[in-house]
């Protein structure tokens, strides 16, 4: 199996839970401007819409978009830590939190990175933002994490878009559950090897 990733992005959740599952894999790195992958492929070929994650397995299918990268992971770990199988209960739970990241969390998280988003736009994505990490706060209550004691795979996805925030200057000071469960998820050795593997910055 080979992760194809784009440095600091939202793949690196896929990376981490894949850590976390004990999975043997390979990964490479993507360069922005030309689509090569580290492994030579033109990334193009491989997902046409262009951006990561790709799972590529070893019969040659190939798995993306976010949410259902991650829950294949889930499903991968043994110890059913990363997120419950389909049916099971909390199954469902695990969807609703994957989805909410992945359409309110980093949805407005995405015009701040855009060079040619006006004040307007960026001030709309903030208090977006501002709302949605409102109720994540909220829902996290005296949880480590967002489903309970363990750390899932919807987990990885939230602390990767929080390690966004310095880039553009969200601020989540305000939101002191959210800013805890940032340094209890960073100080995971999955999420240190897969930030040092990226050679981003610990």
């Amino acid at each position: 199996m080979k992760l194809y990733y784009l440095k600091g992005a939202c793949s690196l959740a896929t990376y981490i839970s894949l850590i976390e599952a004990g999975q043997e894999f390979e990964a490479y790195g993507i360069d922005r401007a030309t689509k090569k992958a580290a492994d030579g492929k033109d990334f193009n070929t491989l997902n046409p819409k262009g951006y990561a994650p790709a799972l590529l397995f070893d019969n040659g299918e190939v798995l993306t978009e976010n949410i259902a990268v991650l829950s294949f992971v889930a499903s991968l770990d043994p110890d059913g830590k990363l997120g419950p199988a389909p049916g099971k209960p909390g199954y469902y739970r695990l969807l609703e939190w994957l989805g909410y990241i992945n359409s309110e969390v980093h949805k407005n998280f995405s015009p701040l990175f855009n060079p040619a988003a006006t004040d307007d736009m960026r001030a709309t994505a903030k208090a977006n933002l501002a709302k949605r990490l409102g109720y994540i706060e909220e829902r996290l209550g005296d949880k480590p994490y967002l489903t309970g004691d363990n750390f899932t795979v919807a987990d990885a996805y939230l602390y990767v878009t929080l390690s966004w925030r310095d880039h553009v200057g969200v601020d989540i000071s305000a939101f002191p559950k959210l800013a805890a469960f940032y340094e209890r998820a960073r100080a995971r050795p999955s999420v240190q090897q897969a930030r040092e593997r990226e050679g981003l910055p610990l």
